[in-house]
């Protein structure tokens, strides 16, 4: 493939490099609920559009698409406990988590969600790999001597009489600029970690108490200990076209040294106190409401907190690596190995669902007759790739905690060479911004509920959907998602947004050109596909088309695709309606040759993304998968087609591209 530079002299442009084989995993939705229209707008349906390419592009049988609902942890422990108190649900815990993955498994399946395996970490033969993986992934850090036991205090609710899990505790996130109302035990619902000690102003669910704090021994990953590391990591993701600046930037927000933040009101007593706390270096900021002081190590900056909270200082700590938790005692999770003489323990959600990808590899490996340990090539080859599709909330987990894990796999010889280098490779993190609902973020407590993402399907067709959420361009911003529907303040004389976006170019521009295409070859050639060759200038613009199209795609900006697949689209019905003219039948076979290659090319940079339409076509153009392939992505549809090739009959009025049954109503009314 081949551009031209402006002065017209052709000159080779590389290709985009993909590896040989390939996983795609996505963040596991929790198993405490159905999914909302941010699981599979925010990050699915972006999952789905490149395993999709990808098997287009390196083979099918070299992708492996895999994700599951996130079964364990305190969030579903304590969701299942409170329904089953309101009367909503009677079984038991295991069969509320059953029954919210079918329903999540279902609503993948309606938007074409195409997963080589949606698994469950807590439920059938999935359950039993992940906890063999789990075992073994803790077990290689502990004898590596990458884990410490440490004692922390963890929150107890007397008049409960019990130990609190994470989600039975409420208050205000400690981290300086958060201003989270949700902050649990040890983390809030933006992500940000700290000490349970920090959280200010914790209550019971339980009993609507304040807790009291006693002591838990738990194990450690020494996450600390890869602050460099990580690091010269960050540094390498920024110079990659392909990792979005919200990444490498927020990595880099956790390398910074400990930092505690003192409102001014109190800096006469800090004054007072500041020779009995740790070494530290006062940060003068005149202009804002609080002053900083910053700390050598996390265990001076731990001790100032203790001196600071004895003494009634209200405070807030920066974002910094603390040591990452792997194990709690909460009863719904995965068995944790006995080690040290250490038994009882259960894996803490977030460390296992970050491996759980490696387990439903496995598992899918597994159901298809294939060896488990082939999970190998696909982890950790140099000649595969895998891409971590996450909303922007989990960096933390999957841009830091991740990789430091991953990194202590290898060995010391390695560390010091290649911190990429070693036994599993370094995923490549896709993170996309917020997706947000009617220009604020999604919340199920707002006045106005989001919907669930099978609700949309009630006033949309799937493709509308998925051609809409790829074109925000939620990988440079936060975007608003603005359903007419659901919106209560939309002008009724404009357009839906949803339908104007993400279907008008399919649902009319497109399905015009493919009818106009068969029905003329119907009525002059009875449906015998012209067998002349598409002329040059066509074949040029399909060549710049897809090779746009596959630089865009290698860098995940969505979409750009769907901007050159507009303007492709556009200007080949431009093309069909100067040129197809019925009372000159002797230039038909030709124009309709250029058209169905517009058409051929076009489907197959539409196929991931709208995929029933584009198999629709491919049914009617009467041609076998090999119409996918990017090995053949320029050649025209008589190199998959014999001789005197019949088209299947396309019926008056058919759409390959279809408004939804509503939208007929709403356009009447």
């Amino acid at each position: 493939m081949s551009d031209k530079t402006e002065k017209g002299k052709a000159f080779v442009i590389p290709r985009p490099v993909f590896p040989k084989r390939a996983v795609i995993t996505g963040g596991m939705p929790y198993g405490n609920k159905e999914l909302h229209f941010g699981h599979v707008g925010g990050m699915f349906v972006f999952a789905d559009t490149y395993a999709r390419f990808l098997r287009d592009r390196i083979g099918k049988e070299n992708v492996i698409f895999v994700c599951g609902t996130d079964c364990y942890g305190s969030p579903i422990a304590e969701g299942w406990r409170q329904k089953v108190q309101k009367g909503e649900f009677d079984g038991s815990l295991e069969e509320f988590v059953a029954r919210n993955h079918a329903k999540q498994e279902e609503t993948l399946h309606d938007y074409g969600i195409s997963l080589n395996l949606f698994g469950a970490s807590g439920l059938g033969r999935t359950k039993e790999i992940h906890a063999e993986v789990s075992d073994w992934f803790i077990r290689s850090l502990y004898e590596k001597g990458q884990l410490q036991q440490i004692s922390t205090m963890q929150f107890f609710d007397e008049k409960a009489g019990v130990f609190l899990n994470g989600r039975q505790v409420i208050g205000k996130c400690p981290v300086e600029g958060c201003t989270s109302e949700k902050g649990y035990a040890d983390e809030c619902d933006l992500g940000h970690q700290y000490m349970p000690e920090n959280l200010i102003d914790p209550v019971s669910t339980l009993t609507g108490e304040k807790p009291i704090m006693k002591p838990v021994t738990n194990w450690y990953f020494k996450l600390r200990d890869y602050e460099e590391l990580l690091r010269n990591w960050a540094a390498t993701l920024q110079k990659r076209k392909d990792v979005r600046p919200v990444v490498w930037k927020t990595i880099s927000e956790f390398l910074k040294p400990p930092v505690i933040y003192i409102k001014r009101e109190f800096e006469e007593t800090y004054l007072a106190l500041k020779d009995t706390m740790p070494a530290h270096t006062y940060l003068e900021e005149k202009k804002k409401p609080s002053f900083t002081i910053e700390f050598q190590n996390l265990t001076d900056c731990d001790e100032a907190c203790r001196i600071l909270t004895e003494h009634g200082i209200r405070y807030r700590t920066g974002k910094t690596l603390v040591p990452f938790r792997l194990t709690g005692n909460i009863e719904w999770g995965v068995p944790a190995p006995a080690m040290d003489g250490v038994e009882g323990l259960t894996v803490w959600v977030w460390p296992e669902s970050l491996w759980a990808p490696i387990s439903f590899t496995q598992a899918y490996l597994e159901s298809i007759g294939r060896s488990r340990e082939e999970w190998k090539d696909y982890w950790c080859s140099k000649e595969a790739g895998v891409y971590q599709f996450i909303g922007q909330d989990n960096i933390y987990f999957y841009g830091v905690a991740e990789p430091a894990m991953w990194m202590a796999q290898q060995t010391a010889e390695e560390k010091t060479a290649d911190p990429a280098a070693g036994e599993l490779q370094m995923p490549t993190i896709v993170a996309n911004h917020h997706i947000l609902f009617l220009d604020k973020k999604a919340s199920s407590s707002g006045a106005i509920k989001p919907p669930m993402a099978d609700e949309l399907l009630q006033h949309y067709t799937p493709e509308q959907l998925r051609m809409h959420w790829l074109g925000l361009g939620l990988g440079q911003r936060s975007v608003s998602f603005m359903p007419k529907p659901y919106n209560p303040d939309a002008n009724p004389n404009e357009a839906d947004p949803v339908v104007k976006d993400g279907g008008f170019l399919l649902t009319n521009v497109f399905n015009r050109m493919i009818r106009t295409a068969f029905y003329t070859t119907q009525k002059y050639f009875d449906g015998i596909l012209p067998e002349l060759k598409p002329e040059m200038q066509f074949m040029e613009e399909a060549n710049k088309a897809v090779l746009e199209y596959e630089r865009h795609m290698a860098k995940f900006a969505f979409h750009q695709c769907t901007y050159v697949l507009d303007s492709y689209i556009r200007s080949g019905s431009k093309y069909v309606a100067k040129n197809l003219h019925e009372d000159e039948p002797e230039s038909l076979p030709q124009v309709l040759a250029n058209l169905f290659y517009l058409i051929r090319i076009a489907a197959v940079l539409l196929h991931p993304m709208a995929p029933f339409g584009t198999e629709m076509i491919r049914e009617y153009l009467q041609v076998d998968e090999r119409i996918w392939s990017w090995d053949t992505i320029l050649e025209p549809l008589t190199y998959f087609t014999e001789s005197s090739h019949k088209l299947k009959f396309l019926p008056p009025r058919t759409d390959f591209f279809a408004r939804h049954e509503s939208q007929f109503a709403a356009a009447e009314e």
